[in-house]
């Protein structure tokens, strides 16, 4: 199973967009994915599925976690960094099996002009030490509100260039 993580809770966000926009892409390179958007996360998760607890209203998402083998994380600039509440699903997942030796790959999405490449060093240190492999090729999409149509798809040509590169190393990774 691959699963692409649109890596905010943020209403309408231009993350989700670019989620959807790879995975309509890899459909059509012949991949089915998963999508999901942390908006979906349980509001308690705090309170509820970290330090060894477990809802419910979590075990569907930390199977979904535990049967992907492939993981696609966009992941949008937050403070020079990824959002928070990546780290906190992370940090609610079981350690080591939900993560371990498994493969991802990162695109970083801003509405500034370096395509939050802070944010996606800062994720692939957290990946190496949950043992998440990393595609080398990391895509980093800046001014993401030039970069959507309107129909919210990536349309400029070398950004549909590299994401199309990338989706084809990530298809044989």
């Amino acid at each position: 199973m691959v699963t692409i993580i649109a890596s905010t809770n943020r209403p309408n966000s231009s993350t989700l967009k670019v989620a959807k926009y790879y995975q309509a892409r890899l459909k059509e390179k012949g991949l089915e994915t998963n999508l999901f958007s942390l908006m979906d996360l349980p509001a308690d998760l705090i309170s509820t599925d970290l330090y060894g607890k477990r809802s419910e209203a979590f075990k569907p998402i930390q199977e979904m976690i535990h049967q992907t083998e492939k993981f696609l994380f966009v992941i949008p600039e937050y403070n020079g960094s990824f959002p928070g509440v990546l780290k906190v699903l992370i940090d609610a997942c079981d350690f080591p099996g939900s993560f371990y030796e498994k493969k991802a790959a990162l695109v970083g999405v801003s509405s500034g002009k370096y395509g939050n490449i802070r944010g996606i060093d800062h994720f692939n240190g957290v990946c190496g030490y949950v043992h998440l492999h990393v595609l080398p090729l990391r895509i980093h999409i800046a001014n993401i509100r030039q970069e959507l149509n309107a129909d919210e798809q990536l349309f400029l040509p070398d950004t549909v260039k590299f994401t199309d590169e990338q989706m084809d190393k990530f298809l044989k990774f």
